[in-house]
C-alpha cells in the first residue's frame, strides 16, 4: 500500500486506508515512539494527548508526524478540523463537523458521525479495556449490530490485539486498533 497523500499533505483517497492503527495517550510514556516504529508500514496513528499543555503537545505531534512520515503512517490529529490543518495534519479525529475520523460507541453515534462526514468510524469497546475500565464490552455480536449498514469505514477499537482481529474478520470492519495491543512486548 502506498501513502503519498502523506508527501503531498492531501487526505487520503480512502481507497489505501491503514487496517491497523495506534490510538497514542499520555499513558503510553516512553513506549509510543518505538510503538509507532514497530507498526507494519503503512499503519495509520491517531495523536491523542489531550492532557498535554499546548505547547509540549503540539512539539510531541511534530515528533511523531516526522516518525510517521519515515514509516509511511497515515497520522491524524485528535481535535479540530482546523487545528489539524493549522498544525499540517492529514486528517482530524473527533466529533465535530469535516472529521475525517470519529469515536463511536452506539448505533446513534455512528449515525451522527456518518452525517456529519467522518469517513471512518472507531467502534469501542470491543472487548474490555484499560482505558475504559468500568464499560463492558460490546463484543462480536454488538460489533456485527453497530457496523452494520455503515457507510463509513469501520475500524474495531479496545481491547484489540492481533489475534482478537483476525477473529473477527468475516464482520464489516476494514481493521482494527489498539493501545496497549500495539506497544512491543517489553514496553508494557
Amino acid at each position: 500500500m502506498s501513502n503519498s497523500y502523506l508527501k503531498r499533505g492531501r487526505m487520503p483517497d480512502c481507497t489505501s486506508l491503514p487496517r491497523v492503527w495506534l490510538m497514542t495517550d499520555e499513558r503510553m510514556g516512553n513506549a509510543m515512539i518505538p510503538a509507532i516504529a514497530a507498526l507494519p508500514r503503512g499503519s495509520g496513528v491517531v495523536f491523542r494527548h489531550y492532557r498535554l499543555p499546548p505547547t509540549e503537545r503540539r512539539a510531541l505531534f511534530y515528533a511523531v508526524q516526522s516518525l510517521c512520515r519515515k514509516h509511511n503512517h497515515l497520522l491524524l490529529l485528535a481535535g479540530s478540523p482546523q487545528l489539524a490543518k493549522r498544525w499540517r495534519a492529514v486528517g482530524a479525529h473527533g466529533r465535530t463537523h469535516g472529521c475525517f475520523s470519529a469515536p463511536v460507541h452506539n448505533v446513534p453515534e455512528r449515525i451522527a458521525a456518518q452525517r456529519r462526514g467522518a469517513k471512518i468510524i472507531f467502534l469501542s469497546p470491543v472487548f474490555a479495556t484499560r482505558s475504559h475500565p468500568d464499560a463492558p464490552g460490546i463484543g462480536r455480536v454488538g460489533l456485527g449490530r453497530m457496523s452494520r449498514g455503515s457507510r463509513a469505514f469501520v475500524i474495531a477499537l479496545g481491547g484489540m490485539n492481533a489475534k482478537r482481529a483476525h477473529s473477527l474478520r468475516r464482520l464489516n470492519i476494514h481493521g482494527w486498533a489498539a493501545i496497549d495491543g500495539l506497544i512491543p512486548p517489553g514496553l508494557r
